[in-house]
């Protein structure tokens, strides 16, 4: 049992979401650039300003409470965050890329907030739940400004992936969705096996379940447009799965950092789904398209159900990182 008590936790949830917020500073201060000419570039470039106050109020709730940012966290997720920009900036499709990572990314950050929200809760502590609250709804929000650009990226993938049609785009995305299939799986899995709590285990192993009927329906839609699963797509998803659980089973505040990161990724495989879907019509693929609009019902009740699992991963986290009140 840790001596930690559930205002040191509250103080490492704040350096955890310093640090989030520099990685969304690094892909901002870029990502509108290279987005291109339209409704996404403007999203894009709206919520840096609102970002920066988000990263000031967190740094002065920090340090209100005698904390500071983690130089360490801090570099290393802004490294991360510019690492994805230039792997965006390197595919065809760079536009439908980054609308599907900043979707997945604000849902890292309402999670990680709302989580924030509960531990600030139990500490006691009115004016960091507060802040924590205020700042998950101006990231929902910023969710719900990005959706509005699904049918611009998408349009804007048909004619960089292959000008001369459809057919190459939407092989493209198929063969993404398997591969996002493929790291679900995996990191389904681990966390099922990780998590640890029932009410966390039976969320995770009936979305595995799903996880593998979709990769099925998508390498099946692969192989009626005589195609297939990207091989290196695949293995590449894959291991980052394994990394993510590895990360996982290195931190102390597993449930919480876990249903963070699993509600994000159901994000991005919305967003894929969602790309998907319009890419399919597009190509006049009405079983595709079907076929996308069944999996994102169950996307989002995954999605639902691992957001109903907050309150208890909170309690998990702090039971295991704090000593108990005397």
């Amino acid at each position: 049992m840790s001596d930690r008590t559930p205002r040191d936790q509250l103080v490492k949830y704040l350096t955890d979401a310093h640090s989030i917020e520099e990685q969304a500073l690094a892909q901002l201060r870029v990502a509108p650039d290279i987005a291109g000419d339209g409704l996404l570039a403007d999203v894009l470039a709206e919520h840096l300003p609102e970002t920066e106050s988000h990263e000031r109020a967190v740094r002065d709730r920090l340090e209100t409470l005698g904390g500071s940012p983690s130089t360490v966290k801090d570099v290393v997720m802004a490294a991360g965050g510019k690492g994805f920009i230039l792997f965006a900036h390197s595919q065809a499709d760079t536009p439908g890329k980054l609308l599907a990572h900043a979707y997945s990314y604000e849902h890292l950050e309402l999670a990680a907030y709302r989580l924030l929200a509960i531990v600030a809760d139990r500490a006691g502590d009115t004016e960091t739940m507060s802040l924590a609250n205020d700042i998950a709804e101006e990231e929902r929000l910023m969710g719900e400004r990005l959706a509005a650009c699904y049918d611009e990226a998408a349009d804007d993938a048909i004619a960089r992936v292959d000008p001369g049609g459809v057919e190459s785009a939407l092989t493209s995305y198929l063969a993404d969705a398997h591969a996002l299939e493929q790291q679900a799986i995996t990191l389904l899995g681990r966390g099922a096996t990780t998590a640890g709590d029932p009410a966390f285990v039976e969320v995770y192993e009936r979305h595995l379940e799903e996880s593998h009927e979709h990769a099925t329906a998508v390498e099946r839609r692969l192989g009626a447009h005589d195609s297939g699963p990207s091989t290196l797509k695949d293995a590449a998803m894959r291991l980052g799965g394994l990394n993510w659980s590895a990360f996982f089973q290195a931190h102390p505040d597993t449930p919480g950092k876990l249903a963070a990161f699993a509600y994000a990724f159901e994000h991005l495989e919305i967003a894929g789904y969602e790309l998907l879907a319009r890419v399919a019509a597009h190509a006049g693929d009405e079983h595709t398209r079907d076929l996308c609009m069944d999996i994102l019902t169950q996307e989002r009740a995954a999605a639902g159900a691992i957001a109903g699992t907050f309150e208890r991963a909170a309690d998990v986290s702090l039971a295991e990182t704090t000593a108990p009140r005397v």
